[in-house]
């Protein structure tokens, strides 16, 4: 039987095959230097981009830090002539160079509480009207109006609060509220005294109309990104509107309604024009509502410019470092509300 016998094609590639061979490697070469090349750039676009956000939230820190610290060395001579007693010091006189902080302390806190309790439930029944009762023909006019309301200049606020609210205000409302709550034992005094318009409570009230458009449009954007699944299954099991809004919308939106309410509360403390012109600038206490007052913000709009003693320079300039104090506290309070908040969430 004769032997098979196998033959090996030992030859080399020719010329032309090699030719080809290192054509179709340089495209894939190029391709890969392309891709290297963009990839280069890719990563330093993101650096420059990480860079360039970076230093614009610096920048909201680095002037948040210069504001506290232009606030502090400014209040030195204050803090070291009157040291804490300043915060508990009634007596504000100029003449004498002596100052206190507390009318003004306590008037900041009271217009801002007056147009809480006043703003909060109104804002509460706009936002619930436009989301759960308003016919659509009707919702986009009023929520249009809410959010125009909101840019008007707080001078404006107060122009229109000194000569058209205060004079109804003392011929309508102070006479009514001294002759109902006025004759209650122990919340009497807060509705006696002179009704002239101005004071503390007229401030509070006009507070109030400027801080509604802003509660209500943050609790109405809240309240609309409640799923309407959860709404229709409460319907359908016969829940009334105002069942849904308690057990369903109200405890799926507490956080944002929470963070509305502090951002009026916020804009309260720190607004300055609207309460000048009300509050009526004087360095009195008194229980009485009716009665006028100051408030941090406006006894630095009104004796900034005249102030000519560095001890009276020094004593406004604490005055702000006291309501940025004031400002930080109830805004770190709303923010650990609302920590306390989102961990108590579907623990029930």
């Amino acid at each position: 039987m004769p032997t098979p016998t196998f033959s090996v094609n030992m030859t080399a590639p020719s010329s032309s095959q090699n030719i080809s061979n290192a054509e179709n490697t340089q495209p894939a070469q190029l391709s890969a230097a392309r891709m290297a090349a963009v990839m280069r750039r890719q990563r330093w676009q993101d650096f420059f981009f990480h860079k360039l956000t970076l230093s614009f939230a610096a920048l909201v820190l680095v002037v948040l830090l210069g504001i506290i610290a232009s606030l502090f060395l400014r209040a030195i001579p204050a803090m070291q002539e009157f040291g804490f007693a300043f915060i508990a010091t009634i007596e504000w006189d100029p003449v004498n160079d002596k100052y206190g902080g507390l009318i003004a302390i306590v008037g900041t806190l009271a217009t801002s509480v007056i147009a809480l309790l006043i703003a909060f439930p109104v804002s509460f029944g706009i936002a619930l009207f436009l989301t759960e009762i308003c016919p659509a023909w009707l919702k986009r006019p009023l929520g249009t109006s809410i959010e125009l309301l909101a840019g008007v200049p707080s001078i404006i606020y107060g122009m229109w609060g000194l000569f058209v609210f205060a004079p109804l205000f003392s011929e309508y409302i102070q006479p009514a509220l001294a002759s109902t709550l006025g004759k209650l034992p122990v919340i009497g005094i807060l509705f006696s005294g002179p009704m002239i318009g101005l004071g503390i409570l007229s401030a509070g009230v006009i507070l109030a109309i400027m801080i509604i458009p802003f509660i209500s449009s943050v609790m109405r954007d809240v309240f609309e990104v409640v799923p309407p699944v959860l709404k229709e299954s409460a319907y359908g099991l016969g829940c009334t509107k105002w069942e849904v809004v308690r057990k369903i919308v109200l405890p799926y939106t507490k956080i944002g309604v929470v963070g509305g309410v502090m951002l009026g509360l916020g804009r309260a403390l720190g607004e300055t024009m609207a309460v000048t012109f009300l509050i009526g600038n004087a360095h009195k206490l008194s229980w009485s509502l009716f009665a006028a007052g100051n408030s941090i913000a406006s006894t630095l709009a009104n004796e900034f410019a005249e102030a000519e003693t560095i001890l009276h320079t020094s004593s406004l300039f604490l005055l702000g470092l006291i309501l940025f104090v004031i400002t930080f506290i109830v805004l770190s309070a709303a923010k650990l509300m609302l920590l306390g908040l989102s961990r108590k969430e579907g623990t029930k």
